[in-house]
């Protein structure tokens, strides 16, 4: 039996440059208070982001995701509260919304680290 209800279990997404056992990865998961947030706009700013995820709780930080060569915005970012659950309202809410006429995607991740701000494929980008 799932100790979340259906709308915030774990999703699809892990970082796969996360070292450690898969347990681990899924521990930190279950109790993390940070969400990936994918499908934005390369236009999207962190006032909008900050604007639409503040209506699930206090926001702790956001970190724009960055073309890793040009560093400009590339279609990512973490945002992270204070406690897990506004975290848990932002899945139930949030997900699947529309900003900036595109349908964002939350899911958990473990915690933000220096370095995961910037896009990881060939051209710099998500």
């Amino acid at each position: 039996m799932s100790v979340l209800s259906p709308s915030v279990e774990l999703g699809t997404y892990r970082d796969r440059h996360f070292h450690g056992p898969v347990e681990e990865q899924e521990r930190l998961l279950r109790h993390s208070t940070t969400l990936y947030v994918g499908n934005l706009s390369f236009y999207t700013t962190e006032g909008q982001i900050h604007e639409l995820f503040s209506m699930c709780g206090d926001i702790k930080r956001i970190v724009m995701g960055l073309d890793r060569f040009k560093k400009t915005p590339c279609g990512f970012c973490f945002v992270e509260y204070y406690t897990r659950a506004d975290a848990e309202s932002c899945m139930r809410y949030v997900n699947g919304t529309r900003l900036d006429d595109r349908l964002v995607r939350t899911d958990w991740d473990v915690g933000f680290q220096e370095g995961r701000q910037y896009g990881r494929g060939r051209g710099g980008g998500q």
